[in-house]
């Protein structure tokens, strides 16, 4: 069976920035009960940035997280649960354009069963 398409707008890409080694517990906290359909880990980055006034630089892992837009608010609630953070980088980006039969799959994973 064929995904189903999607609308524009219906799949999102969410990256979020984790401390190195703990991104892979991150993404199984996601995928298993479905608020994702498939993250990819990228292993190092180096991340810049200013925290509490200083200049700070870290090696972090960078999770590309497709999601049903529709699973966003659960997905946003879960990392906020189990990243260590206190202020976690999420950034949603809306997929306006790609693979229709992969995006189908992101809205619909179980449609290709």
């Amino acid at each position: 069976m064929q995904p189903e398409k999607s609308a524009p707008g219906e799949v999102l890409l969410v990256l979020v920035t984790a401390p190195h080694g703990q991104a892979e517990q991150i993404a199984s906290e996601l995928v298993k009960p479905g608020l994702a359909t498939c993250i990819n880990v990228i292993p190092s980055v180096s991340s810049f940035y200013r925290w509490q006034g200083k200049l700070q630089q870290d090696r972090e892992s960078l999770m590309l997280i497709k999601c049903p837009a529709a699973s966003y608010p659960a997905l946003e609630e879960r990392v906020l649960a189990v990243h260590p953070y206190e202020l976690p980088e999420i950034i949603s980006v809306t997929i306006t354009g790609g693979l229709q039969a992969y995006l189908g799959w992101i809205v619909n994973p179980d449609s290709t069963s």
